[in-house]
C-alpha cells in the first residue's frame, strides 16, 4: 500500500522536514499521498489518485469541510506566497467548505475562498478567488484575483483582469449544487470511516444476516408479506426476462435532491432470495424511501424503476391490470381536457401516448424540482403502461415538473420527450382548439400572416408539415446560450400548421427574454433535420432577417400577399444537375441578409444514422449569386448522399440553421 503521507525532502530552500498535520476526524484514502507542511483541518476528504506535495511551495491548508475528489493535484512554486485567512503567507490556501472535483488542478501561489467549487480539470494558478465562487468545468484561471460570488462557465480561459472583472454573479442554485456536493462527500467522509470500525460495521451486518421462510415449511426464502404481491409480481417478471434486480433508499433531505444510496447488492438470480433481500432493505431502511430496479446486463442500464416503500406512509406503486404500475384508486386524477382546468391529461397528451404505443414505443417518465429543471437535471420515473398510471405519477409529484419520454425498444433510443406539467400549472397545454390565437388561411399558396412570427418562419413551418416533420422548441437564456446549453420547451402538439403557430407564438411569450430554437424532426429517421433561432431576447427579432421576395422587381403588396422569390441563375456546369427547392432558396437568401456565415455537410446512409456529418465548404460570400452555384455544385458532388445547409452567427459563433437539402432518394 502507498504511504499515506511522509515529511518533505531536504533541499537548498527547506531543511526541516515538515510533516503533514492531519485531523482525526479526516478521512485520507491510502492511495493518495500527502507530502511536507500540508495543514489539514476537520471532517476533510481526501479521495484516492490525489497528490498533494508541499516540497516545493510551502505550506498548504486545506480548511475544515472540503473535499479533495480523486486525481486530483495540489502544487506550489518556491516563489511567491498568498495571504491566508489567518494572516500568514502560504503557498496553497483553501478555505472551508471547498470542492475540489475530480483531475482539478490547483497550483500555488493560489488562494481559494471558503464555499467554493472547482469544477472537473480545471486549473487554478496564480490566482485569488474570493470565497462562494463556482469555476465550472474545464476552465483555466491565471494571473487574475476574483471577486467572491462570481461565475466562470465552463470551458472559459480566464487570464487577465478585465476578464474576470466581468463574469457574471453566481444564481442562488449554483450555490446550492455546490453546498449540495459538499454535503455528499461528508456522507462519504462519514461512510469510509465507519467502514473502518467494527464497532459501527457490525450493528449493520447483523441486521443484514435475517433469515426469512415461508410458512410451508420448506425452508425457502420468500418474502414475510412487507411486500405487496404485485411488486412481487414484478420481481418474477424481471428475472423471466433475464434481468438483475437492485436497491436504493434515501432520507427525505436526500430523496428531495435526488440524492439515492445503494442497498447491498443483490447478486441472486432466485426471485424468492431476490424477495428476502429486498424485505432485508426495507426492514434496515424503515425510516427512508427505498425503491427498486431492473438491470440489463447487456445494455448495462436500469429499467422500470417503482418505490416499494415511503416513510410518510403514503401508499406505494401498485401493479395496475393493464401491467403498468399506479397509485390506489383514490389518488388517480379523471383524464379531462385542457379547458375544465384540471390537472388531468390533456387531449393532446393523450394522443401523443397513443400515438407513441401504437408505434411500439415505451413510455418512460422523469421528474424534477425547480433546481434540477434548471440544470436539465431529471430524475428517471417509472415505465408507463396505461393512461391511469401516467395520471397516478402526475399526482405523486404534483409539485414538480414532468415529462414523458417515448423509447424505440428496437434501438434503444428516445423518439420523444415531452413536458408535461409544471409544478405552478394546472395544464401544461392548453388546446389549441380551445382557443387559437392564430388563424391561417386554407391556401398554402405563400400569403403573408400577421403574426408575432416572421414570414419565414412561418413558411418554415409549412413546409416542415407539409414534409411530414414534427416540431418542437428549445430555448435559453444569456448564459446557457453562451454555453449551448438549451433546455427542451413546452412540446408543440398540433396537426397542421395553424395549430402549431399559434403554440409556437404562445412559447414566444412565455419564453420571451431567453433565445428560442424552432427544431424540425423526422420521426422515421429519428433525427434532427433543422434547428433555427427565431427569438432572441435582445429585441432583433424572430427568424433571422424578415425574407424580402420579390418577383419582376415588385416587392409585397399592400395587400398581404407575397410574390414568389426570383429564379436564380443556374450554375453552366453540366454536373451540377442538383437544384435547390424554393425553400431552401428563401432560407438561403435570409441567411444573406441577416449576415450569416454559409456552409454545408454530407453524409452517407451509414453516417446519417449515427449522425456523424462532415464538412463540405464553407462560403464567404455575401451576394447571391456567388453562393448558389458553389451549393448546387455540391449537391451534384454528393448526389448519393444527405448534404444539409449551415448558417453560423459569426459574432457568437454558433450555429442557428441545420436545414437537410438533399437526400439520397431524391428528395430536396
Amino acid at each position: 500500500m502507498p504511504q499515506r503521507n511522509q515529511p518533505a525532502p531536504p533541499t537548498p530552500w527547506s531543511k526541516d522536514l515538515a510533516q503533514p498535520k492531519i485531523d482525526d476526524t479526516d478521512y485520507i484514502h491510502s492511495f493518495s499521498n500527502i507530502i511536507g507542511d500540508v495543514r489539514i483541518g476537520a471532517n476533510v476528504l481526501v479521495a484516492p489518485g490525489t497528490s498533494i506535495r508541499a516540497d516545493e511551495g510551502t505550506p498548504f491548508y486545506i480548511g475544515a469541510g472540503s473535499n479533495i475528489q480523486d486525481g486530483v493535484v495540489i502544487h506550489g512554486l518556491e516563489q511567491g506566497r498568498v495571504i491566508g485567512d489567518d494572516q500568514q503567507q502560504y503557498s496553497v490556501w483553501i478555505g472551508k467548505n471547498v470542492s475540489i472535483t475530480h483531475k482539478a488542478l490547483v497550483h500555488g501561489p493560489c488562494y481559494i475562498g471558503d464555499d467554493c467549487f472547482i469544477g472537473f480539470r480545471s486549473t487554478v494558478f496564480n490566482a485569488r478567488i474570493g470565497e462562494g465562487c463556482i469555476i465550472m468545468l474545464h476552465a483555466l484561471i491565471q494571473d487574475v484575483e476574483i471577486a467572491p460570488g462570481k461565475y466562470v462557465p465552463s470551458g472559459a480561459i480566464i487570464t487577465n483582469q478585465q476578464q474576470a472583472d466581468r463574469l457574471p454573479d453566481v444564481l442562488p442554485d449554483d450555490m446550492e449544487f455546490a453546498h449540495h456536493v459538499v454535503g455528499i462527500n461528508e456522507s462519504l467522509r462519514q461512510g469510509y470511516l465507519c467502514a473502518k470500525k467494527m464497532s459501527c460495521i457490525t450493528p449493520i451486518r447483523n441486521e443484514m444476516n435475517i433469515n426469512y421462510t415461508n410458512g410451508n415449511g420448506n425452508g425457502s426464502s420468500v418474502g414475510t408479506g412487507t411486500l405487496t404481491p404485485e411488486v412481487v409480481n414484478h420481481v418474477k417478471q424481471l428475472v423471466s426476462q433475464g434481468y438483475y434486480v437492485g436497491t436504493e433508499h434515501a432520507d427525505a433531505r436526500h430523496f428531495k435532491t435526488g440524492s439515492w444510496k445503494t442497498c447491498s447488492p443483490i447478486e441472486s438470480t432466485n426471485s424468492s432470495e431476490i424477495v428476502a433481500a429486498l424485505e432485508g432493505c426495507i426492514a434496515e431502511h424503515a425510516a427512508e424511501y427505498v425503491r427498486m430496479f431492473g438491470i440489463d446486463p447487456k445494455a448495462k442500464r436500469r429499467i422500470s424503476p417503482i418505490m416499494i416503500q415511503r416513510p410518510d406512509g403514503k401508499k406505494v406503486a401498485q401493479k395496475s391490470t393493464t401491467g403498468g404500475y399506479s397509485v390506489p384508486a383514490a389518488a388517480r386524477v379523471q383524464t379531462t381536457t385542457a379547458a375544465n382546468g384540471t390537472t388531468g391529461l390533456t387531449p393532446e397528451v393523450v394522443n401523443q401516448v397513443n400515438s407513441l404505443m401504437s408505434q411500439g414505443c415505451k413510455i418512460g417518465t422523469e421528474y424534477a424540482n425547480e433546481r434540477r429543471f434548471k440544470t436539465s437535471s431529471w430524475q428517471n420515473g417509472p415505465t408507463m403502461e396505461s393512461l391511469a398510471a401516467l395520471e397516478g405519477f402526475l399526482a405523486e409529484h404534483s409539485g414538480e415538473y414532468v415529462r414523458l419520454i417515448g423509447v424505440d425498444p428496437n434501438v434503444r433510443r428516445r423518439v420523444a420527450e415531452i413536458l408535461i406539467q409544471k409544478p405552478g400549472d394546472r395544464s401544461i397545454q392548453q388546446s389549441a382548439v380551445a382557443s387559437p390565437s392564430y388563424q391561417a388561411p386554407v391556401s398554402n399558396q405563400g400569403a403573408a400572416v400577421n403574426t408575432g412570427l416572421s414570414q419565414a418562419v412561418v413558411d418554415q413551418v409549412r413546409s416542415l408539415f407539409n414534409q411530414g416533420y414534427r416540431i418542437s422548441l428549445e430555448h435559453a437564456n444569456e448564459r446557457r446560450f453562451k454555453t449551448s446549453s438549451w433546455m427542451s420547451g413546452a412540446p408543440i402538439s398540433a396537426t397542421n400548421p395553424s395549430q402549431a403557430i399559434a403554440e409556437l407564438e404562445q412559447a414566444l411569450a412565455e419564453y420571451s427574454g431567453e433565445y428560442v430554437r424552432l427544431i424540425g424532426v423526422d420521426t422515421n429517421a429519428k433525427r434532427r433535420v433543422l434547428e433555427t433561432v427565431i427569438q432572441q431576447p435582445n429585441g432583433k427579432g424572430q427568424g433571422f432577417a424578415p425574407l424580402k421576395a420579390t418577383s419582376n422587381g415588385n416587392g409585397v403588396g399592400n395587400n398581404g400577399n407575397s410574390h414568389s422569390a426570383p429564379v436564380y441563375s443556374s450554375v453552366t456546369n453540366s454536373a451540377a444537375t442538383n437544384k435547390l427547392n424554393q425553400e431552401a432558396v428563401e432560407q438561403i437568401r435570409s441567411l444573406i441578409a441577416g449576415g450569416y456565415k454559409i456552409g454545408t455537410e454530407y453524409a452517407d446512409q451509414r453516417r446519417f444514422r449515427t449522425s456523424s456529418w462532415k464538412t463540405d465548404t464553407q462560403i464567404d460570400a455575401k451576394r447571391e449569386a456567388d453562393v448558389f452555384p458553389v451549393l448546387e455544385e455540391s449537391l451534384a458532388q454528393h448526389a448519393g448522399e444527405y448534404v444539409r445547409l449551415i448558417g453560423i452567427d459569426p459574432k457568437a459563433k454558433r450555429r442557428v440553421l441545420e436545414m437537410i437539402i438533399q437526400q439520397p432518394n431524391g428528395k430536396n
